[in-house]
């Protein structure tokens, strides 16, 4: 049996895309998604071979490119067979598939007609392409600090969407590692905690028949990820505002998002209690 290996899928050149390695695949230079951060991406579980939540995914996706002024991705009809390619093609039953959509050839944002193409030629430079990477869901505990620079903004269209801006999120792991912690939370510029640099939070109040899950509310500039959304859909979990101090006193907390769910073991030095049945948890809200 041949090893699982990484497969990309782009939508050109030629009329029926082109499949190969994500390392020999390539954008032209003028990709606003390279140049400007300018496109959306979601990111998928592959697991026993079948994509999972690929429908609340795909929802996410296009509210959040009619909230950008991108034109509409593709549909599951386009989408589900190359994401059926994909699994056969490298062999992964178990992996991670990202789905990009960017808006393509265009300015490079040195001139203001650069940020902004006209609606007429976004339409027809959109660019879509995939990649699947073998991937086992991670249960493992973690280790955060809380980010001493970095912030998601309550108030940008930016925060309600995954999109490929994800450098604020890059510096604080950067400053997580060299504190010899694994991840780091972000706050909200409301000031409350907002999620981690990839992950939603989420945190046990109470104790008894009286706890229960709490996540930050969407006004925090958290992004409205998938699992935290079924979470609260099934009743598992409600929003409320958190700060350190809850943190601190809660009964455990959880990193959670559709890869994976991690349990915090230490805010800085102090260790928290340690949740249980993170990973029994994550699996219910499949």
């Amino acid at each position: 049996m041949r090893e699982a290996e990484a497969i990309a899928w782009i939508n050109d050149p030629g009329p029926h895309g082109q499949w190969g390695s994500p390392n020999e695949l390539t954008l032209p230079i003028n990709e606003r998604g390279l140049l400007l951060a300018d496109g959306l991406f979601e990111t998928v579980l592959i697991l026993d071979g079948q994509p999972r939540l690929l429908a609340e995914h795909l929802g996410r996706w296009h509210h959040s490119a009619a909230l950008l002024g991108l034109a509409k991705p593709p549909d599951e009809a386009t989408v589900e067979p190359l994401i059926q390619g994909a699994i056969s093609r490298s062999g992964i039953s178990s992996g991670a598939l990202r789905l990009n959509w960017s808006r393509g050839n265009g300015g490079n944002g040195t001139s203001g007609r650069g940020i902004a193409i006209p609606p007429a030629e976004a339409s027809r430079a959109h660019r879509f392409w995939l990649q699947l990477n073998p991937h086992q869901p991670n249960f493992d505990p973690v280790r955060v600090i809380v980010s001493p620079t970095e912030r998601r903004c309550a108030t940008s269209l930016l925060s309600q969407c995954k999109t490929f801006a994800y450098g604020p999120s890059i510096q604080a792991r950067r400053q997580a590692q060299a504190a010899g912690s694994d991840d780091a939370l972000l706050p909200s510029s409301n000031g409350e905690l907002s999620c981690g640099t990839t992950t939603n939070l989420m945190v046990r109040s109470g104790s008894g028949s009286g706890s229960g899950w709490i996540t930050p509310p969407l006004s925090s500039g958290c992004l409205p990820g998938i699992m935290r959304q079924r979470a609260l859909v099934l009743g598992i979990a409600r929003e409320q505002n958190l700060d350190e101090t809850a943190l601190m006193g809660s009964s455990g907390a959880l990193l959670i998002n559709s890869l994976g769910c991690r349990a915090i073991s230490h805010l800085g030095p102090t260790a928290l209690p340690i949740a249980p049945d993170a990973e029994a948890l994550w699996r219910s809200l499949l």
